[in-house]
C-alpha cells in the first residue's frame, strides 16, 4: 500500500513539473504568434533555396551552352 502513495506523489511532482514548464513558456512569449503559422505555407522557397537553386539554373545553363572559344 505504501507503493502507492509514493506513485502517487512522483505522479504529482512530474504533474507539477510540467504544469510549470507550460506556465513559463506561455510567459516568456512562446504561443503569441498565431498569424505566422497560418501564411508559412503560402511561401515555397527561402531566399537561402532560391539563391541556390538560380545558381544551379546558371550552371546548368553554361553547360548546355556552345562553347565560344
Amino acid at each position: 500500500m505504501s507503493v502507492v502513495f509514493v506513485l502517487i506523489g512522483a505522479s504529482l511532482l512530474v504533474a507539477g513539473g510540467f504544469l510549470i514548464a507550460y506556465l513559463w513558456a506561455v510567459k516568456n512569449g512562446q504561443y503569441d504568434d498565431k498569424h505566422t503559422p497560418s501564411i508559412r505555407i503560402l511561401f515555397e522557397n527561402s531566399k537561402k533555396e532560391q539563391s541556390i537553386e538560380s545558381r544551379v539554373q546558371s550552371e546548368e545553363l553554361e553547360k548546355n551552352s556552345p562553347n565560344e572559344s
